[in-house]
């Protein structure tokens, strides 16, 4: 019985039907899904990266294509959503993505270590930004009038510079990232899932927070037409949104759901999974 039912029973009142059992299934699919992720083969891990990127791309061009036509700025934000919606129906991820689901599976499942974690994080990474560099160079080659823009939208991370701001930023960008893994988790609906797919990926443009395969791909859409800023600058923007969306989605979602679920719940699922 969870913490809150049982809090419930001793108040006399029912427990209700929709608390805490929604949050263990939840966690329990992270379970089983993390558990996946971390026994996929090297192959497997770099083209779920790849397509990843490819998928995340596509709304990237679509905000490009919106944004070059309408000057406006959440406009576009809506049709970057057309991406995380190809993530989600294809199931295809992110780097951000494998906060909360593998650490879950590390936590309960003993085959599972901190390196397998580690190798998951930086094959993903490594795919998501590569592909996504490969992707811009082809859009604008394809469509080089679309350069002015991607210059546009690319600068904004490095004009943010190494500092509170962006660090600030990069938290937030990690924090909902990881809410979006866990709201989706947390629901067998397409259609919810859908919702929370779109939902973040408007806050994410909008806003804009600094995500690092989101900023990765824009910033080399930016070099590729030629950014007032070099490749340096865009890795130390990159690895710096790294940093704080690990700090962000680990540290302000993960290990607060984690103590949601609950240690008796935590500790149920490490036993069965041990036999």
């Amino acid at each position: 019985m969870s913490s809150v039912a049982r809090v419930r029973k001793r108040a006399g009142a029912p427990p209700s039907e929709d608390e805490t059992p929604q949050v263990e299934e939840a966690f329990e699919r992270g379970v089983a899904e993390g558990a996946h992720r971390l026994d996929r083969s090297l192959p497997s891990l770099v083209a779920t990266g790849i397509v990843g990127a490819l998928d995340l791309g596509v709304g990237v061009f679509a905000m490009l294509i919106v944004r070059n036509e309408t000057h406006n700025k959440l406009l576009p934000a809506l049709a970057f959503s057309l991406g995380f919606i190809a993530l989600t129906l294809a199931g295809s991820e992110l780097f951000t993505e494998n906060f909360l689901i593998p650490i879950t599976a590390v936590i309960t499942i003993r085959r599972h270590g901190p390196l397998s974690l580690v190798r998951l994080w930086i094959g993903t990474l490594v795919a998501n930004v590569i592909a996504g560099f490969g992707f811009m160079f082809v859009v604008l080659t394809a469509y080089p009038g679309l350069k002015g823009v991607a210059r546009e939208v690319g600068r904004a991370y490095p004009g943010m510079g190494i500092g509170t701001t962006s660090l600030c930023s990069a938290l937030l960008a990690g924090m909902v990232m990881t809410l979006m893994t866990w709201m989706e988790r947390s629901t067998t609906s397409m259609t919810a899932k859908l919702v929370a797919a779109s939902s973040v990926a408007f806050l994410l443009v909008a806003a804009p927070l600094d995500h690092a395969v989101v900023g990765s791909v824009e910033m080399s859409g930016a070099l590729i037409a030629g950014a007032p800023f070099g490749y340096a600058r865009a890795f130390a923007t990159l690895g710096w949104a790294i940093l704080w969306n690990g700090v962000g989605g680990i540290g302000l979602v993960t290990v607060l759901r984690l103590v949601q679920v609950g240690k008796e719940k935590i500790e149920e699922v490490r036993v069965r999974e041990a036999r």
